[in-house]
């Protein structure tokens, strides 16, 4: 890991334990051993710091949706795509993507960040209607709709709304590949039903 990715991901660190307005330049590079001036080489403030850490994250929402075989974008810009989509391909990557906030350094940093900062600031409320509930919602909804499920926005928000209450059970779970696979096994009976009602 450069330089750059080493205070990023110490940057995101320390703002998903303090939050993001309690944490200063200063103790990102304490905590690097780096001087200010030696941060400020590589980022010219916090603000940047934030900025590329919601870049990395949107990169990768496209590079994991593209990985099973799902949009990488909105309806209105890959509308074929949409259509062409398979729904055990969706349930695929709702269990990656429960993983991948659950237990990706970055990714989970990045949801306990959003979480603590939700209170305290409206973009930080914003970021996490786009990234953690809204987003993902109007996602799997236009998935649906194209692939033409009836009711799309209610059996989405069916396939979705477990994501939250067991990313909330796994963070204090002791026997975390237990929550795992109640997850897997909530998405797998989720998806029968939705499958039944076509």
């Amino acid at each position: 890991m450069n330089t750059k990715d080493k205070i990023m991901s110490t940057a995101l660190e320390l703002f998903s334990k303090r939050g993001y307005k309690a944490v200063s330049v200063n103790d990102i590079a304490g905590e690097l051993s780096l001087s200010k001036g030696a941060l400020y080489k590589h980022y010219k403030n916090k603000r940047e710091i934030f900025d590329s850490i919601l870049k990395k994250m949107s990169e990768t929402d496209g590079i994991r949706a593209a990985e099973y075989f799902l949009p990488e974008d909105e309806y209105e810009k890959m509308p074929e795509k949409y259509k062409n989509t398979k729904l055990e391909d969706i349930v695929l990557f709702e269990k990656a993507q429960f993983k991948y906030f659950a237990c990706d350094d970055f990714a989970c940093a990045f949801r306990k960040m959003l979480t603590i900062e939700q209170y305290n600031e409206s973009e930080a409320r914003r970021l996490i209607n786009n990234y953690i509930t809204e987003g993902p919602l109007e996602y799997l909804t236009d998935l649906f709709s194209a692939v033409g499920i009836k009711d799309a926005k209610l059996k989405a928000a069916m396939l979705y709304s477990p994501m939250a209450l067991y990313l909330a059970i796994y963070d204090g779970a002791e026997d975390k590949k237990a929550v795992e696979k109640e997850f897997s096994q909530v998405v797998d009976g989720i998806f029968k039903i939705i499958e039944r009602d076509m």
